[in-house]
């Protein structure tokens, strides 16, 4: 079988490691994520607005999450920064 060499950022490979099983490849891992179904795909679980309601928190979590992770890391470098300059 033919195989693709692709590249993550450190924090989608992390998420991806996260989500792999015991035993499970990274390719089986993400055959397996690429089949997973959107929340409105889910039959009545959800109504189509409950669903993209989600959808949007979710994605308003990740936005927040990432700003904060990046507000932390330029405040640490900052700080690796002064500390080198004393």
């Amino acid at each position: 079988m033919a195989t693709k060499t692709i590249s993550l950022d450190e924090e989608a490979y992390e998420r991806l490691k996260a989500r792999k099983k015991e035993g499970e490849s990274f390719s089986e891992t993400v055959k397996r994520l690429a089949g997973e179904r959107s929340w409105n795909e889910v039959a009545g679980i959800l109504s189509e607005t409950e669903a993209t309601d989600l959808e949007s928190a979710i994605e308003e979590g990740r936005t927040r999450s990432k700003e904060r992770s990046n507000r932390l890391t330029a405040e640490l470098d900052e700080a690796v920064d002064n500390g080198k300059a004393e």
